[in-house]
């Protein structure tokens, strides 16, 4: 080894050139050596993990109902993770029956403690896998640990937090988000506290009213969105309450959830949404009316057809062209009405659902009448001459590019 560097002494400046390309080697060589010895570690980890996969599958019935001692696999890092993961993966997926007992066993063998203690002593990624985690376990008792987490200094552990709770589906996970979002300290956003809310108040969507009555803003409309989604029958005049609401948010959330009620005061209050100064009130009650189950809408309806605004005038047309017991007397009401923009709207709902043909082929041509058939026909010919060259027009378009 000495000769090797009195060698390279010897050639003065080239042996600098000599000893660069040396460590060079050396250092590939460490590299190398570290990458084959990290694959054969990890394959040698993946295959033992693997393997213990298997054996614990073969006896998951027994490790679930507790026939096996929690020592056996407990105190088994590799083993205890496989078991934590299969027992939330099944969570995920299990029935009414079969839940309460995969979270009994998370119970039975402290992995819920010890995801409690985490998510309370951790930091970092750490604490967010276990946030992340407690909220899949879906156990009541992991609620006060996730909900000390919304006053994290950290907002990506605050988003955490937010969706643990909400994939807890608990109505009491939904208590800590409210109270943080009425004192307005909870910065996360919006589409994560809506999942969660939509979540933990699936069952329950009157827990929302108070909240709701004592919140501004946009804390308010997005309460009035989530109640939109859940809102039934059950709520009562509480919904035409907020069809009154000041704010046009509120409102249109109102409507969307009248749909879903069908009840002697849901046409009355959709007729007055119909009627709102803010064209997306107006749209939302329109597609509520395609829901109930009440003809009285027609009339309304085809009011909406004239609206000022296009997706309204659309919307509306859609919904009438899908009652089609009632597309003859529906079309001869358009056509009476004179609304050019009207009849070419509806015209095209029906030309889109396939229902045009048979209308027109029923519509008696009968003294008064044969006018209207005749601008039916015209105003269908003109439609479809229009699809034709839009068609035409746009296959160009992509030939020549």
């Amino acid at each position: 080894m000495g000769f090797v560097f009195s060698a390279i002494e010897k050639l003065g400046p080239a042996g600098l050139v000599v000893k660069a390309i040396l460590g060079s080697l050396v250092g590939i060589s460490l590299l190398i050596g570290f990458i084959v010895l990290r694959r054969w570690y990890r394959a040698r980890y993946f295959r033992r993990r693997s393997e213990r996969t298997f054996a614990l599958r073969t006896q998951w019935d027994d490790i679930v109902s507790g026939k096996i001692p929690l020592r056996n696999w407990r105190l088994d890092a590799l083993d205890s993770e496989i078991v934590e993961s299969i027992l939330l993966d099944g969570i995920e997926t299990a029935t009414p029956e079969q839940l309460p007992g995969l979270v009994d066993c998370l119970r039975r063998s402290g992995l819920v403690d010890l995801r409690i203690s985490e998510a309370r002593m951790e930091h970092g990624w750490k604490q967010r896998t276990a946030l992340l985690a407690l909220g899949r376990t879906r156990a009541v008792e992991a609620i006060p640990a996730l909900a000390e987490a919304l006053d994290s200094p950290s907002r990506e552990t605050r988003i955490a937090a937010v969706r643990a709770l909400g994939r807890t589906a608990h109505r009491e996970a939904a208590i800590p988000i409210l109270d943080c979002m009425a004192a307005g300290q909870l910065d996360v956003p919006e589409h994560a506290l809506k999942n969660a809310l939509v979540h933990c108040c699936g069952g329950c969507p009157e827990i929302l009213l108070n909240y709701l009555q004592q919140s501004q803003g946009s804390v308010r409309e997005l309460l009035a969105r989530v109640m939109g989604e859940l809102a039934s029958a059950g709520l009562g005049e509480d919904l035409l309450v907020l069809a009154a609401d000041p704010l046009p948010e509120v409102r249109a959330s109102a409507a969307r959830a009248l749909g879903g009620t069908n009840t002697s005061y849901t046409l009355p209050a959709l007729h007055t949404l119909a009627d709102d100064q803010e064209w997306f009130v107006r749209l939302r009650a329109v597609l509520a009316l395609g829901q109930i189950d009440d003809l009285g809408k027609i009339r309304i309806l085809l009011r909406s057809l004239c609206d000022t605004n296009r997706h309204v005038r659309q919307r509306a047309a859609w919904v009438l062209a899908q009652m089609e017991p009632h597309l003859q007397q529906i079309l001869e009401d358009v056509v009476a009405g004179k609304d050019d923009y009207a009849l070419q709207t509806f015209i095209s709902e029906l030309e889109r659902s396939g229902a045009i043909d048979q209308v027109i082929s029923n519509l008696e041509v009968r003294a008064g009448y044969e006018s209207v058939h005749a601008a039916l026909l015209e105003v269908v010919a003109a439609a479809r001459r229009q699809v034709e060259m839009t068609g035409k027009a746009t296959a160009a378009a992509a030939g020549s590019s």
